[in-house]
């Protein structure tokens, strides 16, 4: 219960935090797929070069590939809403889809950076949601933001403990 409880406030205590700053800015700091992956980092608490990597660089690959496929077969068409049976907005936005959906799944395993909620980013921005140039630079800055708060806490949580591990082999110093 009490690692359920935690781990739920500490993944939004990941997102409060770029929740804070779309609030400030007006910008789109926050999006579907940072949930998924803040939950992740919640669950699983190691840090480290490979985690903030594979993180990292896969929503990095998901934004690119999206944005490619999105700039490639369906420039100005978004998904806000359900597009007509049989049209070609819809079809060219089925397309951008599966091929982000196809390129990130590709350069997620070529790159050995697999995080699967990477192709919910690629599908946000292959939909037309998040897919000028600032949004997709705006979802790498958020995500390399979330991975940062993450190591961050991490390190101040080792931190203490470190001092508290100090603190415990001196009493036992001191009472030998």
């Amino acid at each position: 219960m009490r690692r359920r409880v935690g781990t739920s406030l500490y993944a939004g205590v990941l997102l409060a935090v770029l929740g804070a700053v779309a609030f400030v800015t007006g910008q789109p700091f926050v999006f579907p797929s940072l949930g998924p992956s803040a939950f992740t980092l919640a669950a699983d608490r190691r840090g480290g070069a490979a985690r903030f990597y594979r993180v990292v660089g896969s929503h990095l690959i998901g934004a690119v590939a999206g944005f490619a496929a999105y700039a490639v077969v369906a420039p100005g068409v978004v998904v806000t809403s359900t597009p007509p049976a049989l049209s070609v907005d819809g079809a060219r936005l089925a397309a951008s889809g599966v091929l982000s959906v196809v390129a990130t799944s590709w350069g997620m395993l070529a790159a050995d950076a697999v995080h699967p909620p990477a192709c919910a980013t690629t599908l946000i921005v292959s939909l037309g949601l998040l897919s000028t140039p600032l949004e997709v630079a705006i979802v790498a800055v958020s995500v390399v933001v979330l991975v940062a708060v993450h190591e961050g806490v991490l390190s101040a949580v080792g931190a203490v403990a470190d001092v508290d591990a100090d603190a415990d082999a001196d009493a036992a110093d001191d009472r030998a």
